[in-house]
């Protein structure tokens, strides 16, 4: 084997090691994005709603204070997720990952709307950006390899002749 094509084949082993390590950030951000949806459902039932005239505190509740904590570290999971896809230079991820970001930041800014006047559109649009959320980081799930035996080449199969 030449020295030249083991070192290809190194840096393309390197490269699947990196999209196997971002395939499980995706991963890590749907478990933070499902546990923000059921935290959000929470107090969407048993808390005090916000109506037109009185506004609710971020951190009124036990369960509306860890629903903002949980979606500033799903912030900043969703902004290295992204720095790691343009690391990476995979274009679906990058896209991915920066739609992901988008969709975490407006439900964030729904949110805080929601919590000032209970406006049912600032609910929906929380919702709706969950959803694009959540859409994001599967496809990444299922798009990016899961382990870096079964993506790379065999070492029968790269360049044996006969």
């Amino acid at each position: 084997m030449s020295e030249t094509h083991t070192t290809a084949r190194t840096t393309g082993q390197a490269q699947v090691s990196r999209l196997v390590r971002l395939r499980l950030s995706s991963l890590g951000t749907v478990i933070l994005l499902i546990l923000e949806f059921i935290l959000g459902i929470i107090y969407n039932l048993y808390g005090t709603p916000p109506t037109s005239t009185k506004s609710v505190g971020l951190f009124s509740s036990p369960d509306l204070a860890l629903h903002v904590i949980l979606g500033i570290l799903l912030f900043v999971a969703a902004l290295g997720q992204l720095i790691r896809a343009i690391t990476v230079r995979h274009p679906l991820s990058i896209w991915m990952s920066a739609v992901g970001l988008l969709a975490i930041l407006g439900a964030g800014f729904a949110g805080s709307g929601f919590a000032s006047n209970g406006a049912s559109g600032a609910s929906l649009g929380m919702a709706l950006a969950f959803a694009v959320a959540l859409a994001c980081y599967v496809v990444l799930v299922f798009a990016l390899p899961s382990s870096a035996r079964s993506s790379a080449p065999s070492a029968s199969s790269a360049g044996s002749t006969t």
